[in-house]
């Protein structure tokens, strides 16, 4: 990690509220994030999301890929350097169907 500069991040929940801002490696992955925020994740929350399935992060209006890294992503929006790249995060949390009990999958 010699040389390379560090990328600050910080990820929107759907009510306003942040998790971060913390610094990241340009080499993270997607799924990386993901399990950083599930870690993170603001316990008195109402919705919370059990797996990284369920978590779904946008930068620039694009919906990023698992296996992207933070060098991947952050080109496609250029970031000031040495700013914070908000990312928004979106789940797709499953509900019980009462008619059926099929699960449902809405985004919110």
């Amino acid at each position: 990690m010699a040389g390379e500069d560090l990328v600050e991040l910080k990820f929107r929940l759907a009510d306003g509220t942040d998790i971060g801002p913390s610094k990241y490696s340009p080499a993270t992955t997607v799924a990386s994030l993901k399990e950083i925020i599930l870690a993170q994740w603001p316990k008195d929350k109402e919705n919370c999301p059990k797996t990284t399935q369920d978590v779904k992060l946008i930068n620039g209006g694009k919906i990023l890929e698992n296996n992207s890294t933070l060098a991947d992503c952050t080109l496609l929006v250029g970031e000031l350097p040495g700013g914070v790249i908000t990312m928004h995060v979106v789940l797709r949390l499953p509900l019980s169907d009462k008619n059926n009990g099929n699960p449902l999958h809405i985004c919110i």
